[in-house]
């Protein structure tokens, strides 16, 4: 084809008649990432093919290996751009509905103090790197890498609807659950290689939270894919707007597995692992400044996680009763997830912090039990043919 108009270069095409396409069902972000470079793409291409026409570049640029290649990063990057905001959107609201609550003014920078989050991340940017001197530097940066990374992996991983997803796993639920439960291990080891005792005894909390409610947590999923049948979280959604949202015949364990969630994301009443009152900022004493800003990113991006987690398994993922799937799922699905974090909100500013030796007691002697019950009245229904 004679390549003499830019109109040749920027073609925006079916995403799924690209030869390489690498699902087998319509990707949004993909086709979003396949559109930015096919535009960004085409228009080098075409500027090359200005200066050197008919050179191999420029062709090899909007060829289809070349654009699955960038569509998938792009892909990506929109992905992580979505959950991002989707982040500062939660901080927004979390200040907001506290400052209701404890009746005064909350944030004020930018519309509706929007911006109060962005301004706080470039404060923490701005301040000075600072590492303890007699820390096991190794496990020191690299549990903060990692704890960081797998937070904001586990996100992305969250589809918000059928369209929307970076992979569409058999097991997705699984692996979504198995990368949530690395946090925990993750910060005793940052807490260890502080060489402080409050870092340390804040890494230690954490474990507990994770021997104490990842069972339950575990437990309660059972109860989801028996009514399920499948791992898959297209399959259970789907399988919610066949039946009814799972909340219904599974409201103990809504409410169990909804406080293993709070625990999980380290919010307050459960947040013991930072407990500033006892232990200065916990297992995050000794990491100031950028790593700090990041830390506290990544724990919204776990609340993230676990209110996803909540609406998936409980209130029907992106669907609407009676309506199924609307034009704009996504925005349905990003609404409950808002919904569910007030919830977070409301149990931070009504509940004070339990202690060590509450949280194992409210894990192991109430949620347990809870959770086995919920699983045999799933099981009863199974075996009574209700699902």
């Amino acid at each position: 084809m004679p390549y003499n108009s830019i109109l040749n270069w920027i073609v925006f095409t079916d995403p799924m008649q690209n030869g390489y396409y690498p699902y087998s069902v319509y990707n949004l972000p993909y086709d979003i990432g396949l559109k930015l470079w096919e535009l960004l793409g085409g228009l080098i291409a075409w500027l090359i093919n200005l200066l050197v026409p008919g050179n191999c570049v420029s062709t090899w640029l909007v060829c289809d290996q070349v654009a699955n290649v960038f569509a998938i990063i792009l892909m990506v990057v929109v992905i992580f751009a979505v959950g991002f905001i989707i982040n500062l959107t939660m901080i927004w609201e979390e200040r907001k509905v506290l400052g209701r609550m404890m009746d005064r003014r909350a944030t004020k920078i930018g519309p509706l103090g929007y911006f109060q989050c962005l301004a706080d991340g470039l404060k923490t940017f701005m301040k000075e790197n600072i590492a303890p001197k007699k820390a096991d530097k190794k496990i020191y940066w690299w549990a903060l890498a990692l704890v960081i990374g797998v937070s904001v992996l586990v996100a992305c991983m969250v589809p918000l609807s059928g369209r929307w997803f970076i992979a569409d796993y058999g097991t997705g639920l699984l692996i979504i659950f198995g990368l949530f439960a690395l946090a925990p291990f993750l910060i005793l080891c940052a807490g260890w290689a502080q060489n402080n005792k409050y870092s340390l005894i804040g890494g230690l909390r954490a474990a507990e939270l994770m021997i104490s409610y990842e069972i339950p947590m575990l437990l309660l999923l059972t109860g989801v894919i028996l009514m399920t049948g499948s791992f898959n979280i297209n399959d259970i959604v789907n399988a919610q707007y066949e039946n009814t949202w799972y909340i219904i015949p599974q409201f103990l364990g809504f409410i169990v597995f909804l406080i293993c969630a709070i625990a999980e994301s380290e919010r307050v009443p459960f947040d013991l692992s930072e407990a500033e009152a006892e232990l200065v900022e916990g297992w995050q004493t000794e990491y100031a400044g950028m790593k700090w800003g990041l830390i506290m990113l990544g724990d919204y991006f776990r609340g993230y996680v676990a209110c996803a987690l909540v609406v998936i398994m409980y209130l029907g993922g992106w669907m609407l009763p009676y309506f199924g799937s609307t034009p704009v799922p996504e925005l349905v699905f990003i609404a409950k997830v808002f919904l569910v974090f007030f919830i977070f909100v409301w149990a931070r500013a009504a509940l004070p912090r339990v202690r060590t030796d509450q949280i194992l007691n409210i894990g192991w002697k109430i949620l347990m039990p809870l959770a086995v019950v919920n699983l045999a009245i799933v099981i009863a229904l199974r075996m009574g043919g209700v699902f």
